[in-house]
């Protein structure tokens, strides 16, 4: 069955969008994008422990935390990338407008269309132009067909993620033929071009060089008007200029990521309500 199917017996209404189509009505929480009592597993192991976040429409949440407390994990399991891995696992309830992603009837490629990934590692397609960089995905998804509507789109989403005056003379070139932080901005117009509703990035930032890092931050911070974004960062300086919402997530003692507290980003930074918090954003530990 398909996702319209999935909404109906919800008794939520579709949208006409060829993604995720956005539940009308139906169980929503205020979110866009919830996640409630979510384990992420790799085989037996756990790497996730019954986290529960709501990820709010048009703004940007930070997930902090030390190497190894489940951040990236978490991230992945919100677009169905985490059961991609080898024996990788989920339980419990990542729902997107009113509709469990995880249903077994849910396409996952729908899901990944309405819940776009962008990576630490800027990977733009090697064998690919800048142009063909932002329109092949969205091609095969039969979101765009004909020489012109595709030329449009490829400028959008470039204007979008703030690269168009700096490649439009360039278009044919490939786009491993930009520097680092240009290509880490094509594959973040490469996202836009499959007109997702939030955007998930996983350290974006951590291979830029400063510059590049103001850049991406900026772009990031203009397209919150229109996207609900979720950034996964070490940088709490990164976090705390960026994020309206920050999450905090601690190893626990069975190797284990869980939440321990969760809040608009100015209270996180200043008057966190654990001690905990306090010791990790001031260096203590981490």
């Amino acid at each position: 069955m398909d996702v319209t199917t999935v909404a109906a017996d919800a008794g939520a209404t579709i949208s006409g969008s060829p993604g995720l189509e956005p539940a009308l009505g139906g169980k929503q929480a205020g979110g866009v994008l919830r996640v409630e009592n979510l384990s992420a597993f790799y085989d037996r192991r756990r790497a996730v422990r019954e986290v529960t976040l709501d990820f709010r429409p048009n703004l940007i949440t930070a997930i902090i935390g030390p190497s190894g407390s489940g951040k990236s994990t978490l991230l992945r399991c919100m677009n169905r990338m985490h059961e991609v891995v080898p024996r990788g696992r989920v339980e419990g309830l990542v729902e997107y407008r009113g509709i469990d992603i995880y249903d077994p009837r849910v396409d996952p490629a729908a899901v990944r269309r309405s819940i776009g990934m962008v990576f630490q590692q800027p990977n733009p397609f090697p064998t690919k132009s800048i142009a063909e960089n932002v329109v092949a995905a969205a091609r095969f998804n039969g979101l765009v067909k004909g020489r012109g509507p595709e030329r449009e789109l490829v400028e959008r989403c470039l204007v979008q993620a703030a690269l168009w005056d700096e490649v439009k003379d360039k278009l044919d070139d490939s786009g491993t033929s930009l520097s680092g932080g240009q290509q880490q901005r094509l594959c973040i117009a490469r996202a836009l071009a499959l007109a997702p509703d939030v955007l998930l990035m996983d350290e974006p930032c951590s291979a830029l060089d400063p510059v590049a890092t103001s850049q991406v931050e900026q772009l990031m911070t203009d397209l919150r008007a229109s996207y609900t974004i979720v950034i996964v960062t070490h940088n709490m300086q990164q976090a705390s200029r960026i994020s309206d919402r920050t999450a905090f997530l601690n190893m626990g003692e069975d190797r284990a990521g869980y939440l321990v507290e969760e809040g608009p980003t100015p209270e996180i930074f200043t008057q966190p309500r654990l001690q905990l918090t306090e010791d990790y954003i001031s260096g203590r530990f981490g």
